[in-house]
């Protein structure tokens, strides 16, 4: 099957890599003709340092020519850039192709979620599946064993994208749940970045482990409201991926919280991580959401204060853990509580 990755970072350079192990005859996309021509002529991707691009990948910038005769098409780019990724392939798709979005986040702008970026600028007879999990591009690329998860409302959809993506190295699980593993596909990297902070301050395993469970249970509630299934926050799309990205030494939020946490600004911070911070971004969309649905979400809010009102991160923590007592779950309610 001829597939099309639209993305040349690490994680789509991951995903082609996968797709070719698979059997599949594979193409990327970059955006950009001078890293085209650079992964072109030395078969290595910068930010899989060691991981070389077989011969047979082929390598375009132009979107028509990258997805003619494609049965699949993967969008594996940063969440700013999806939507403009996504008016590529806009009248250019064969028949019948179906859309495995493989980025993680939310839209900054309009805090939506990507399948629904998706549908609105294709169309909503396009299919479709939403792919998250513990999936860090540095290990998938050296083929060592990771799961996630397939979520399209349509089930068959997400089996036949569960049938492409899986082997012995990365296994996938399906779900209907596509607004479940959206959100913890984007909620985790707030918390991730919070979690790096508290590193920084020099705060303990205590901590951590505060912060993803009672993160957790931020997203879960938000989840549920926007008419997701929180057990879905308990499996890979959720706690699996907040797990990973709390605690690698791969994940760039965690890294850009610790500087952070050591007092380097937050641009600053960023920048010297070097690539895309997805948490900064999700920090803004969780905010908005928690006002458009009335969920409570202080790590979520305190995180945006730091990172857009250059509030102290110890002050943050000092305000979360002088909050009101309660119990720790809801009584008769379907959702956990947060703080």
């Amino acid at each position: 099957m001829k597939m099309s990755v639209f993305g040349s970072g690490a994680w789509g350079t991951a995903i082609a890599l996968l797709l070719r192990d698979n059997g599949h005859e594979v193409t990327i996309w970059s955006k950009f003709d001078d890293e085209a021509a650079v992964l072109r002529k030395t078969r290595i991707n910068p930010l899989l340092d060691g991981v070389r691009i077989p011969e047979d990948i082929d390598i375009r910038t132009n979107a028509r020519d990258a997805a003619r005769g494609a049965e699949g098409v993967v969008v594996a780019v940063p969440s700013y850039a999806v939507r403009d990724t996504v008016r590529e392939l806009k009248g250019i798709l064969e028949d019948g192709a179906v859309i495995v979005c493989m980025s993680k986040g939310i839209e900054k702008d309009s805090s939506g979620l990507f399948t629904g970026i998706i549908r609105e600028t294709l169309g909503d007879d396009i299919a479709i599946a939403a792919v998250s999990g513990p999936t860090h591009a540095e290990e998938v690329a050296r083929r060592i064993p990771t799961a996630c998860v397939a979520a399209s409302s349509d089930v068959v959809i997400a089996e036949r994208v569960q049938k492409l993506l899986m082997n012995e190295y990365f296994r996938v699980y399906t779900s209907t749940d596509v607004i479940g593993v959206e959100l913890g596909a984007a909620l985790k990297n707030v918390i991730a970045l919070c979690a790096g902070v508290c590193d920084g301050l020099g705060f303990g395993d205590n901590t951590a482990a505060m912060l993803m469970t009672r993160g957790l249970a931020e997203m879960a509630e938000l989840c549920v409201r926007m008419g997701g299934r929180k057990e879905t926050l308990a499996g890979l799309a959720g706690l699996g991926d907040l797990i990973v990205t709390c605690m690698s030494r791969h994940s760039r939020n965690r890294r850009a919280g610790i500087l952070i946490g050591k007092g380097v600004p937050v641009q600053e911070a960023m920048n010297e991580v070097g690539a895309v911070v997805e948490g900064y971004y999700a920090a803004k969309a969780a905010r908005e959401l928690s006002g458009a649905t009335g969920v409570e979400m202080p790590i979520c809010g305190e995180a945006y204060k730091v990172l857009y009102e250059a509030k102290d991160p110890r002050e943050a923590m000092k305000d979360l853990m002088s909050r009101s007592g309660r119990s720790e779950l809801s009584s008769g309610e379907e959702t956990w509580v947060t703080w």
